[in-house]
C-alpha cells in the first residue's frame, strides 16, 4: 500500500512541540507556491542507484547538523493523525505506510523540532541544511541507504504540498518533516512547516 492511498486528500500539519498530525482541514486546497530555502536545488545525480528491498530503518544519521537518532515507527492513530514520537524521545520517527527508506518511493521520516519541557528536539536544525549534505539511514537487514539533500522548503501549514511529499515517485527518495517558521503565541503552533527532499545516492 502506497503512502499516497493512505493519505489521498490528507495534509501534514505540525504542533508546537513539532509532533506530527495530519488533517483533512485543508485538503480541498491546492498546494500553494514553493518558498524554497536558501541553498535552492542541488543538481540531479547522474544515475540512481537500484532500488533496495523493503527493511525497516533503525538508525539515522545527519552530520551536517549532529543528528544521529534512532527510528521509531509511527503510523496512523484512529481519528486518523499521525502517530507522535514521544515527546521526551530523543529519536525520530519513520512514517510505517511510507516505503521503507531504500525502497522505491519517499520515504517518510518525522521529528520534533523542540519542545517547552525537553528543549530542541531531534529535527530542531533541520532547515539548515543544504543542496549535498548527506544523510544515511541503517535498516534492520544490516544494509545502509544513502542520500543527498536536493532541496529545503517552507510551506505555510494551509499550503502543505501533500502530493508532493507523499506522492509516489520512480526512484528512492527521503522526506524529512518538522515545524519552522514563525511561533505564533495566539494558536500555540508554529505557523509553517520544514520539508527537506532527498534523494537516493548509494545503498550498500
Amino acid at each position: 500500500m502506497t503512502a499516497r492511498r493512505v493519505l489521498a486528500g490528507l495534509a501534514v500539519a505540525l504542533a508546537v512541540t513539532g509532533a506530527v498530525a495530519v488533517t483533512g482541514a485543508v485538503a480541498s486546497s491546492p498546494p500553494g507556491p514553493h518558498r524554497a530555502l536558501p541553498g535552492a536545488v542541488a543538481p540531479a545525480p547522474s544515475a540512481a542507484p537500484g532500488p533496495l528491498g523493503r527493511s525497516t530503518p533503525v538508525r539515522l544519521d545527519i552530520p551536517a547538523i549532529d543528528v544521529h537518532s534512532g527510528l521509531l515507527g509511527v503510523g496512523l492513530d484512529p481519528d486518523g493523525t499521525i502517530e507522535e514520537p514521544p515527546l521526551d524521545s530523543p529519536d525520530a520517527g519513520w512514517y510505517v505506510h511510507s516505503p521503507t527508506p531504500g525502497e522505491t518511493g519517499p520515504a517518510v521520516l518525522l521529528g520534533h523540532v523542540d519542545s517547552a519541557r525537553t528543549g530542541p528536539g531531534v529535527f530542531h536544525d533541520l532547515a539548515a541544511l543544504l543542496p549535498g549534505d548527506g544523510i544515511s539511514v541503517l535498516r534492520a537487514d544490516g544494509s545502509t541507504a544513502a542520500f543527498a539533500v536536493d532541496r529545503v522548503e517552507r510551506h505555510p501549514k494551509a499550503e502543505f504540498p501533500t502530493d508532493e511529499v507523499y506522492g509516489d515517485i520512480p526512484h528512492a527518495g527521503l522526506r524529512l518533516i518538522t515545524c519552522g517558521g514563525a511561533f505564533d503565541r495566539g494558536t500555540g503552533h508554529y505557523r509553517d512547516n520544514v520539508v527537506v527532499y532527498a534523494s537516493a545516492v548509494t545503498a550498500a
